[in-house]
């Protein structure tokens, strides 16, 4: 599911306007990327959480080479679902 089929499925179930839906949405995404930069997190209760992950420094190979590097600390966002969520995704069947 993409972007814009969400914004038609939120549309077609509101009888909002396509534009109105896209806006909003793209204005829930950018307060996430806003709130997660700020090193903030977001909890979504029944939905889940986005959280920063911080990553410690670690050393890195470059096996052609046969070199090493230092990778940095660095910090990383992530999704952690709720129960619920995982729950009901765990009932469902998937058929490919």
């Amino acid at each position: 599911m993409t972007k814009a089929d969400i914004v038609a499925e939120i549309a077609a179930e509101t009888g909002l306007e396509r534009a109105e839906v896209l806006r909003t949405v793209e204005t829930f995404m950018t307060s996430i990327k806003t709130s997660l930069a700020d090193g903030e997190n977001v909890y979504l209760r029944g939905f889940g959480s986005f959280i920063v992950k911080e990553r410690a420094e670690k050393t890195g190979r470059n096996i052609s080479k046969n070199t090493t590097i230092i990778i940095p600390a660095h910090n990383i966002p992530a999704f952690k679902p709720a129960k619920t969520f995982v729950e009901e995704v765990k009932s469902k069947v998937i058929v490919k």
